[in-house]
């Protein structure tokens, strides 16, 4: 597949797309002969992160936005849509690379006169592509002749990852350490410790209190890895015969989606509790393991399904 191919896809979110590539190496550079450091973490990590899944959104949705043209004709609303939807992640691209710039935080700055408008520019901008995304979504749901294991996992998909990004948004109600004591920062990350403390390498997920970028991350992303696993299936059914039946591959998807959707509540559920990642309590730790027995029951009662043989009778009409 060309690059003019792609571009085709939708011009205006692979534009975004494709800019936010060229981002990410000069982000790199910027992280080598700028030593600045903020919040405990290079300066220019931020906009490198925020880049990349940006590209990966723009991308995600020109494609399926092509799927949706290809089966329904022009679709002039769902065009603006994905159009409002480019503009926007690029406001709030600009925002993060000029806050870097100046050596302060994007998100939740409400320190200066300037600092505030931009937080509020950014924060206009993220409601904005949320609901044109919403609304793109729900132009999925009218795609037909799709593979219903396909249609799931891209619809499925869509869906979590719109519940990801609204998960955002609980990120941005002050803290009672801000309500006693204002700093000029209203929101956080971190819950329980103040943001900045020690991080996972290279994400930055707090290890000493509950993070809500977690679960924001995971579901986002439900959007890729639930279509991504489903053409794993479709790949690995020329050589594994039970993965042949379309039906088989439809409940496999739908109990990763179940799965998928219960791993999102799990991660929502511990971070609001203030618990690191890496470090739950017996409740979490107990209601991951019944997660994984679930998931593991329903994908064996899955590939256990048999596909019902075609009669005789049925056949030659007799």
């Amino acid at each position: 597949m060309s690059l003019r191919t792609a571009l085709a896809w939708h011009r205006p979110l692979m534009i975004v797309g494709l800019a936010c590539v060229a981002l990410v190496p000069l982000g790199l550079v910027g992280m080598l002969v700028d030593p600045r450091v903020l919040l405990g973490a290079p300066i220019w990590l931020k906009p490198v992160k925020f880049a990349v899944s940006i590209a990966i959104f723009c991308v995600t949705w020109a494609w399926l936005y092509a799927q949706l043209r290809e089966r329904r004709g022009r679709a002039p609303l769902a065009f603006a849509a994905g159009t409002v939807a480019a503009v926007a992640l690029a406001i709030e691209m600009v925002v993060l690379v000029v806050q870097a710039g100046r050596g302060t935080t994007s998100h939740f700055n409400m320190t200066t006169p300037l600092d505030s408008t931009l937080w509020a520019v950014m924060g206009g901008s993220i409601v904005v592509a949320w609901l044109v995304t919403l609304w793109l979504t729900a132009a999925l749901f009218g795609l037909r002749g799709l593979d219903p294991a396909r249609s799931l996992a891209i619809r499925a998909g869509a869906v979590i990852a719109l519940v990801g990004m609204a998960l955002g948004f609980l990120m941005t109600g002050p803290t009672p350490d801000q309500l006693s004591d204002f700093q000029g920062i209203v929101g956080a990350h971190t819950v329980g410790p103040p943001d900045g403390g020690p991080g996972l390498a290279v994400v930055g997920w707090s290890t000493v209190g509950g993070d809500l970028r977690i679960p924001h991350f995971v579901g986002m992303h439900a959007l890729q890895l639930l279509p991504l696993l489903l053409i794993g299936l479709e790949l690995a059914a020329a050589r594994v015969a039970v993965l042949a039946d379309p039906r088989v591959r439809r409940d496999l998807v739908a109990t990763a989606t179940a799965g998928y959707a219960a791993l999102l509540a799990l991660l929502t559920w511990q971070a609001l509790r203030g618990q690191p990642l890496l470090a739950p309590d017996a409740w979490t730790a107990a209601a991951f393991g019944v997660l994984v027995i679930g998931v593991v029951a329903g994908a064996v009662l899955a590939l256990r399904r048999q596909a019902v043989p075609v009669s005789r009778s049925g056949r030659d009409g007799r």
